[in-house]
């Protein structure tokens, strides 16, 4: 017997910030969450699973209109002409409170209900699901104490939208206990709320299938679901199935050893050339360069973000032509020479750095500088203000912040230039 345990689909989600990007795969982008999941069904069809689980968060949210609600049908469609049945739990973005628009589930598709956890019987398998949906996306609730007692010589499966615990980074939905779900004495606790894929625990089995589509630079690496196999009213294994049609990665290159801006960028093809060749599968990529390491190159880099951008695009188009995407050039280099040694210079450059290190803390200035970049903030569109974090400071107030970011660079590019 084999199940799919899926979650965290997101049909549909806004891809906020690619309109800064006139170079950005938009149409790829915008169907990707679709896609990784009729490559789900085709994997459950393929591999003939007995069931479906989505562990919630299927929808994104309220849909724009019913075409993301019809999409659903079609695909379920698929499943129950092979004969496979699909169990869902809802979870903080498809909540009973944020799905004001609704189609009548396909007949192969159960809903956990919000207002109890009950037991679904598959009586020719002799598994019990247990579950219960998400009535209000902020449900703080610990939800788990409430499952169901397993039913005795079944396999028992619970379903739960959760935050867990220590997982910081996501909200704190449904939390509960390790201690909690391993007391159900389930089989497998199948989990959702989470994106990372994560195994917890084995024998019993807690798992976080992870998202079926990276949505954004921090969804980085391969995204999809898990197949699970039973033999002898055992889980025998619990393996990766990939989903994802556009992957997410972030290239930190180490420039230390680079002396100039050309020699950057053939750190940058390097590294590049190694992701291409780890990455054989094919699959289109949008990419986020990091440059780091404490080098003699950062005056060259300072303020020379549109050209170093243009440098890797051209790079990443010989090399990989449409296949990849450069998302963003990010420089975190830092100087080869730092404060202490320019002001024992004793020259120029070094009176420079007295006087801007002193600037953070002249409220006279700042208030100068605040209300000439505030002009700029204002001229800057609303999308791409979101994405820069200069902006940001600016319209918080914080030019104190932007001046102390600056500094480095431009004492470095001045050396450089001298």
């Amino acid at each position: 017997m084999k199940f799919i345990h899926a979650a965290d689909i997101h049909l549909d989600s806004p891809l906020s910030g690619l309109s800064a990007y006139d170079d950005a795969p938009t149409d790829l982008l915008r169907t990707a969450t679709r896609d990784a999941f009729s490559n789900l069904v085709t994997e459950a069809v393929d591999e003939a699973v007995d069931f479906l689980i989505i562990a919630g968060d299927l929808y994104d949210g309220n849909w724009k209109d019913y075409n993301t609600g019809v999409f659903f049908s079609r695909e379920m469609g698929r499943l129950n002409a092979a004969g496979i049945p699909v169990f869902l739990v809802f979870g903080n973005h498809d909540a009973e409170s944020e799905m004001t628009k609704k189609l009548s589930l396909p007949p192969n598709v159960f809903a956990f209900p919000s207002n109890h956890a009950v037991t679904h019987r598959l009586e020719h398998l002799k598994v019990a699901l247990h579950g219960q949906s998400f009535k209000h996306a902020a449900t703080t609730d610990n939800l788990a104490i409430d499952y169901p007692v397993p039913v005795e010589g079944w396999l028992n499966v619970g379903v739960l939208h959760t935050a867990l615990e220590g997982h910081a980074a996501h909200a704190s939905y449904a939390p509960c206990a390790m201690a909690e779900l391993l007391a159900k004495d389930y089989d497998y606790w199948a989990l959702g709320h989470v994106h990372e894929h994560a195994v917890l625990h084995t024998e019993p089995w807690v798992v976080f299938p992870g998202n079926l589509q990276g949505r954004h630079i921090r969804e980085t690496g391969a995204r999809g679901a898990v197949l699970v196999t039973v033999e002898d009213e055992r889980i025998v294994s619990v393996d990766r199935i990939f989903t994802d049609v556009l992957r997410w990665h972030r290239l930190e290159v180490d420039v230390s050893a680079a002396g100039d801006l050309a020699s950057v960028v053939q750190a940058v093809s390097r590294d590049f050339s190694t992701l291409l060749e780890t990455e054989h599968e094919g699959r289109p990529m949008a990419v986020r360069v990091v440059l780091t390491g404490r080098t003699s190159a950062h005056g060259d880099l300072f303020g020379c973000e549109a050209q170093l951008r243009a440098e890797i695009l051209a790079l990443s188009a010989s090399m990989a032509g449409e296949r990849a995407w450069i998302e963003k050039v990010r420089v975190e280099t830092t100087p080869a020479l730092d404060a202490a040694a320019i002001l024992r210079r004793a020259d120029a450059v070094a009176d420079l750095q007295l006087l801007l290190d002193e600037a953070p803390s002249d409220t006279a200035l700042l208030a100068a500088l605040a209300e000439e970049l505030l002009l700029l903030a204002g001229r800057t569109p609303h999308e791409l203000a979101d994405t820069l974090p200069q902006i940001k400071a600016i319209r918080n107030g914080e030019v104190g912040s932007i001046i102390e970011s600056v500094v480095p660079g431009l004492i470095a590019h001045l050396i450089k230039a001298g």
